[in-house]
Order: C-alpha cells, then sequence, then structure tokens
C-alpha cells in the first residue's frame, strides 16, 4: 500500500498548479491587471514543469500499483501522462493567444491565466482519477473555472449569455453524473473504479445499468457528444475566441480521457452494455456535426459542429472496445488539439482594418489575394479536419477505422467513412470562399507586430508543420506512446 509521502511525489504537477495558481492569485490581487502578461509567462512556465514530470512517465509506459496514490483514488499511470502532454500543449496555446486579443478590446486581466492554470488541475485529476469521488472532484474544479472563462468578457452579451448558458447545462450535466454516481455505488458496493469493475462482472441489473447509462450520458454533455450538444455552438461563438480555443482542445482531451477510463475501467466488465450506447452517439454526432456544420455563417460556429463530428470519428475507437482502439482515439486526440489550436489561431488573426475579428465566412472571400499565408493555412486546417491525404488529419480517422474494422464492427466504419464525406462539403466551402471568390475587402493586415505577432506566427507554423505530411514523419513515434499509454489503460494488476 502506497504511504503518504509517496502518494505526495506522484501528485508533483497538482501540487505545483495548485501552488503557482494560488501565488499568482496573491500577486493578481496586489499588482492588479498591469501584471496580467507576467502572470501569464509565469502559468506557461508552471505548464511546461507539469509536462517535464509527466514526459518520463510517458516515455517508459510506467503502470502498476507504484504509480497509485491516496489508496486507489488516483494513477499516474503513462495513459494519464499522454493525456496531460496534451492538456498542457493546449492550456499554454490558450495563454499564448490571449493577450492580443484581451488588449485589442480593453479587457486583459490578470485573473485569466491564473482560471486556466485551476481548469488544468481539475483536468489533472479527471484524467488520473481511478474513483468516481476523485472523478467528480476534477470535473466540479474544472467547471468552475470553465464558467467563469466562458463569461469572461463582461461587457460583451454573446459571452455573459455564453457563460450562463455553459453554466446551466453543465450544472444539469453533473446532476446526471452524480445520480449515475450514486445508483453505481449503491449496485456494486463500491466507489473506486476496479471494483465496480469486479462487482458488475456477472449479470448486470437494471438499476446498475440506469447507473452505467447516466454516467456516460453526463460524460457525453462535457465532450459535446449528440445528443447532448446543444450547448457547443453558442458557447463557442459566445466565448472570446482564446477561451473557445482552449475549449475546443484542454476539456475534450480530459472529457475523452476520463470517458475512457470511465468506459474501459469502471465498465469494462459489460462492454455489450455500453457499447450499442457508445455506437449511437458516435454516428449521430458524426451526422449531426456534419449537417448542422453546412448552414453556419460564422467560422467559430462552424468549428464547433466540426468538434462534434470529431467528437464522433473518436467514438469508434471507443466502441472497438480493445487496445488498438485506446490507442487510435490517443493518436486522433493528438492530431486534433493541433488542428484545432492552427484553426483558431487562424480565426484569431483574422481582422478587419480597425482591427476588429472577423467571424463571418462570408468576408472570408478572397482571402488568399489579401492575406496569402493566412489563407493557406486555413485551407491546410479545412482540408486535415476533412480527413483529406496527404495531410495528417487523414491519419486520425484511418487508425480509429482500422480499429473499428479489426474488432469486426465493419458496418461502423463504413458508415463513418460514408458520412465523412458530408463533412468534406463545408470544409471545402470555406475553401472556395477564400480562394475563388471575389475579395470581400474585409479583411486586412492586422497592424499586428512585437511578441504577441510573433507568438501567433510560431503557434499557427508549427501546428501546421504538424498537421501537414511530415507529421507523418511521427507516426512510429505518437503510435508507440500512443499504445504505451492504451496498455497502461488497460492494465490489470
Amino acid at each position: 500500500m502506497n504511504d503518504f509521502s509517496q502518494s505526495l511525489q506522484l501528485i508533483a504537477a497538482e501540487e505545483i498548479l495548485t501552488v503557482v495558481g494560488l501565488v499568482l492569485l496573491v500577486v493578481a490581487a496586489w499588482a492588479g491587471d498591469k501584471a496580467s502578461r507576467a502572470i501569464s509567462i509565469a502559468a506557461v512556465a508552471a505548464l511546461a514543469a507539469c509536462a517535464f514530470i509527466a514526459a518520463p512517465t510517458l516515455c517508459q509506459g510506467l503502470v502498476g500499483p507504484e504509480r497509485v496514490a491516496f489508496f486507489g483514488q488516483y494513477s499516474a499511470d503513462a495513459f494519464s501522462a499522454f493525456a496531460k502532454l496534451l492538456i498542457y500543449a493546449a492550456g499554454g496555446a490558450a495563454l499564448i493567444v490571449a493577450p492580443s486579443f484581451f488588449g485589442r478590446v480593453a479587457a486583459i486581466r490578470a485573473e485569466y491565466p491564473i482560471l486556466i492554470l485551476f481548469a488544468v488541475l481539475g483536468m489533472n485529476m479527471m484524467v488520473s482519477a481511478t474513483d468516481f469521488l476523485s472523478l467528480y472532484i476534477g470535473l466540479e474544479l474544472n467547471s468552475l473555472a470553465a464558467y467563469v472563462l466562458a463569461a469572461f468578457l463582461r461587457t460583451d452579451e454573446r459571452s455573459a449569455e455564453a457563460g450562463l448558458k455553459y453554466f446551466v447545462l453543465g450544472a444539469l450535466a453533473s446532476g446526471i453524473i452524480l445520480f449515475g454516481m450514486s445508483l453505481t455505488y449503491g449496485f456494486a458496493g463500491t466507489t473506486s473504479f476496479a471494483g465496480v469493475n469486479a462487482a458488475l462482472s456477472g449479470d448486470l441489473s437494471t438499476g446498475a445499468l440506469f447507473g452505467l447509462i447516466f454516467v456516460l450520458a453526463g460524460l457525453a454533455f462535457k465532450i459535446s457528444a449528440v445528443p447532448f450538444h446543444m450547448w457547443t455552438p453558442d458557447v463557442y461563438e459566445g466565448a472570446p475566441t482564446p477561451v473557445t480555443t482552449f475549449f475546443a482542445t484542454a476539456p475534450k482531451v480530459a472529457a475523452l480521457a476520463l470517458t475512457m477510463r470511465v468506459a474501459l475501467g469502471a465498465f469494462g466488465s459489460q462492454v455489450d452494455a455500453w457499447q450499442q450506447i457508445v455506437i449511437f452517439v458516435s454516428l449521430a454526432s458524426i451526422i449531426v456535426g456534419a449537417l448542422g456544420a453546412i448552414g453556419q455563417s460564422n467560422i467559430k460556429r462552424l468549428l464547433a459542429y466540426s468538434s462534434i463530428n470529431n467528437i464522433g470519428f473518436l467514438l469508434i475507437g471507443l466502441a472497438a472496445a480493445t487496445p488498438e482502439g485506446a490507442a487510435a482515439m490517443l493518436v486522433y486526440l493528438a492530431i486534433y488539439v493541433a488542428m484545432s489550436v492552427a484553426g483558431f489561431v487562424v480565426v484569431l488573426m483574422l481582422r478587419d482594418a480597425e482591427g476588429n475579428p472577423v467571424e463571418a465566412i462570408a468576408d472570408m472571400a478572397g482571402l488568399s489575394r489579401t492575406r496569402p499565408a493566412l489563407a493557406w493555412a486555413l485551407a491546410a486546417v479545412m482540408f486535415s479536419l476533412a480527413g483529406i491525404p496527404p495531410l495528417f488529419g487523414f491519419w486520425g480517422k484511418f487508425v480509429v477505422f482500422q480499429a473499428a474494422v479489426n474488432a469486426d464492427l465493419i458496418a461502423l466504419a463504413a458508415i463513418g467513412i460514408a458520412a465523412s464525406v458530408i463533412g468534406a462539403f463545408y470544409y471545402l466551402k470555406v475553401v472556395k470562399i477564400a480562394f475563388f471568390d471575389e475579395p470581400a475587402g474585409v479583411v486586412s493586415e492586422s497592424g499586428e507586430s512585437g511578441v504577441d505577432a510573433a507568438a501567433h506566427k510560431v503557434l499557427l507554423l508549427v501546428s501546421c508543420l504538424f498537421i501537414s505530411p511530415l507529421g507523418y514523419l511521427l507516426t512510429p513515434w505518437l503510435g508507440d506512446l500512443a499504445q504505451k499509454a492504451a496498455a497502461a489503460l488497460l492494465f490489470v494488476g
């Protein structure tokens, strides 16, 4: 049994985030908003330190009883390390792009990086949770920070509306998860994932089945899966764009990793009970996401439906319920984070002559003639999200379809491939408007210079290189790390 000191060593990253977050909170209270840039730099440094801690755990594929802390409440294994590295990268990107955006609307506040840190702390706990109690604490810590972030622009009606919608529906989802957890505890007699797995290994009672369904329904809200996706387009559109960048990446990784732990860990002995649910949610998300995006005129709403669509493809890997399916999901997640960051950095760089954000797709007409580099970056993101080879987004879809076929879910893979053709339409529509329509004369050079402009360009360049055909050079390395993480997730010791 792990002693308390060993448990404290295993949660070193969470300790760093907690201490740095609290110290920066005091600094913000004393120094005010003028210290926001310094606080952001300190927050990025804290995330980098946490990534430095997580990397060896993933590279060595560490797993087993010695990686379990606080008597089975928490696991610092390779699977959680993979998810945490993606969360830290996404959180860092959301911090890097923020000063330029908030500075332009005179809404820069020192609390933004602190809220990001506390949200990341909650997500750390989510992906490492091996007990329903630690799961719920992490989920709520992340959610409370996210509600404030969504409504961060207090003077903007859209932001206030986004925060309110996210809060009301998020509270409903938390209640659904809590009810499902209580039912599961009542029929399993334990809140431990391993204990629930063992207790439900025989015939599944009706009450336990309802517990399973409620837990998965609540988690479906957190990952924006159909039919619990209704909040996503409004929140993505209304929230400040750096916050939307964060929502589209880090919480998605955390919620999907948590869903994998619950489905394959706590309910791993009852695959037949939840597999059909996941297959339905997967196909519904692919189709609704694709069809919903077709009529959108706002680029952020389109990316919201694209997010729902991609969640559907990711869930195909979960439906396979195999180590290969879990590894495929992780590979897809890594590529998806890079695509989302690149997409939202492009959106942040779309400005009119006065420096106001341009979000209407029609206003991007002729972008290739006014901002050619930005237009090519946008095209790379759209083609990659559509899964068109040779861009790296194709590889993400390929590995999940391959896992589904190898798990004898051939019909699911076939429908998914057919539905991806629908999705290609709205991505290609954006590219057509940017490259072949007459210039609208709205988007112009942003006039940005200095550190913020350089940070945007570097972030966009790195993300675009990753999703370009050069990304295929990383497939052996990325596949190996994903297999180590999947093996840790499914480890039975």
